[in-house]
């Protein structure tokens, strides 16, 4: 009788994570286009397409209205444009970003069209790698294999995993390759046979070419081989230098380009040095970390003026995940080897230690920017998926019931979250282009609208994909709108820069008025929030 019970809970258990996956794969492909395709995708494109900035908006700001069908060729593989001009685009103005996924970006866009869920359904094909990837790696870890699919469980329906797999940029192939090279390096410690170290060696090239930051991954990989293997010199050792000196020696030529372009990648990135107070940056780190389980809020929003209760919601959600986070990297100091906690900490510490240490000596807000920090979040995730598995199966019913129910929040509260998002237009990490549908909106209810825009690029083309074939974007340098085009219904500015804003508009006998305005958001509990902005106004005549 005790046996058919445990076949029978096994039986349930299977058959549930079976249908979480099943959900967090179906949460991946529904609705690719509905989400606005925002700046930093339209910087991927524009990369895909072979351009720099600096040409894109030498050619567009010409002054003459453009159609939406002619903004497209910025946003798409062109045909007198080759792959070469796509990593040159990088390495002169992005080299922060290597050029893997965007290579085989390049090739899918010119093989299957681009589309907006063409676009997308690389990155979510992608994503369905890392469920593979995590469940080798937390069985090298704890040879466990219910704690292996709760991992994998958590990872499919965690909002911040599915924000990422339905983006065009590189982040789901970075999960992937994270995992990949952990697991493998793994593997090769354990059996130390030349092949092993080869496959771990090989993976290291696409793991580099990924993102930057890998650099900050094989470096805490390198700490946790010397570390765990004490104080003696061992084949371990040798063999990771020469796997590791292999992936560094054939990211050498993007290394040189990195360093020939430190000044570019230092103002692409200068907004993330604005500094805040030391109990701003403990509460964004808190909604981050929390948002790698439960995300309800699409603007991200710490708190909510006029909505208390929200706020206090909002508030015991965050410190009660803060708390099983920190209990969770607790017990698996406490109960699992050293060559596991040992693993776990350095897959979140490197990384994580790397961009919360600047900001706590000179300021700034890197370690805000949850993209950044998504070795932390697996970190976190296989250390949680631990410590649920291994204390729902403890002897005190009680104990094992409140563990079970832990699990079962969690889970909720992540398929609750990405059935939200999948329906959403924006969400918190669209940033800049978060409003564009409502001001698409209003465009859109005009029979042959003109938008005026001197302001960024990338910006102005997240609108164009919203709008109507028969709206057209004049993009005009701040000082030189001599006269507004009159074969147009209507004419809109968006978003301009401050000179064409405050531009004498009495002297055209025009009259500019507001149009669409956004609310404020406040982001962290104390007044830094980001202030009401207008996105967009109308010029009319007198």
């Amino acid at each position: 009788m005790i046996g058919y019970k445990t076949k029978s809970t096994l039986n349930s258990l299977n058959f549930l994570i079976i249908a979480i996956l099943v959900l967090g794969i179906f949460f991946r492909f529904v609705n690719l286009d509905k989400k606005v395709y925002w700046g930093d995708e339209v910087y991927t494109s524009l990369r895909i397409a072979g351009y720099t900035l600096t040409e894109a908006t030498q050619e567009l700001f010409d002054g003459k209205p453009k159609s939406i069908k002619e903004l497209q060729q910025y946003q798409q593989p062109n045909p007198n444009r080759g792959i070469t001009d796509t990593i040159k685009s990088l390495a002169l103005e992005d080299s922060q970003h290597p050029p893997l996924y965007y290579i085989m970006a390049y090739f899918w866009e010119k093989w299957l069209g681009s589309d907006l869920t063409v676009k997308r359904s690389l990155p979510a094909i992608i994503s369905l790698f890392v469920f593979p990837c995590l469940y080798w790696l937390c069985w090298e870890l704890f040879n466990s294999t219910p704690i292996a699919w709760i991992a994998v469980a958590m990872v499919a329906v965690s909002p911040f995993h599915l924000l990422y797999a339905q983006e065009v940029r590189e982040y789901s192939l970075w999960t992937v390759t994270i995992l990949l090279s952990s697991w493998l390096l793994l593997r090769a410690i354990r059996l130390n046979t030349k092949f092993s170290w080869v496959i771990y060696a090989a993976t290291l090239p696409l793991l580099l070419y990924t993102y930057l930051f890998s650099v900050l991954i094989v470096i805490g990989q390198g700490i946790y081989v010397f570390a765990n293997e004490g104080w003696q010199w061992t084949k371990t050792r040798t063999a990771f230098l020469l796997a590791s000196g292999f992936g560094f020696l054939t990211f050498t030529p993007w290394l040189f380009v990195v360093a020939n372009n430190l000044s570019t990648i230092q103002s692409t990135t200068s907004q993330f040095q604005e500094k805040v107070s030391l109990p701003s940056l403990f509460q964004m780190w808190g909604f981050n970390l929390s948002r790698a389980f439960i995300d309800l809020d699409s603007q991200g929003r710490i708190v909510e003026f006029g909505n208390p209760i929200a706020d206090i919601i909002r508030v015991i959600l965050v410190v009660t995940l803060a708390i099983l986070v920190g209990y969770s990297i607790y017990f698996i100091c406490r109960k699992t080897p050293k060559k596991v906690w040992l693993f776990i900490l350095t897959l979140m510490g490197v990384t994580g230690l790397a961009v919360i240490l600047p900001d706590l000596i000179w300021g700034g807000i890197r370690s805000s920017v949850s993209r950044y920090l998504v070795p932390c979040y697996l970190g976190i995730q296989i250390a949680v998926a631990y410590t649920i598995s291994s204390l729902m199966r403890i002897t005190s019913e009680k104990r094992r019931q409140l563990w079970r129910f832990i699990a079962l929040v969690l889970i909720s509260g992540g398929v609750i979250s990405c059935a939200i998002s999948s329906q959403a237009e924006s969400w918190w990490s669209k940033y800049g282009s978060y409003y564009n549908p409502q001001v698409a909106e209003i465009i859109n209810q005009h029979q042959r609208p003109l938008v005026i825009s001197s302001g960024y690029v990338p910006r102005v083309l997240s609108l164009s994909y919203l709008l109507n074939p028969k709206a057209k974007i004049q993009f005009v340098a701040q000082e030189n709108l001599s006269q507004i085009p009159d074969r147009f219904s209507d004419v809109f500015l968006y978003r301009p820069a401050e000179k064409l804003k405050s531009r004498h508009w009495k002297q055209g006998n025009y009259k500019i008025e507001t149009v669409y305005q956004s609310p404020p958001v406040f982001e962290y509990l104390e007044p830094i929030s980001r202030s009401s902005e207008i996105w967009l106004w109308k010029i009319a005549k007198r």
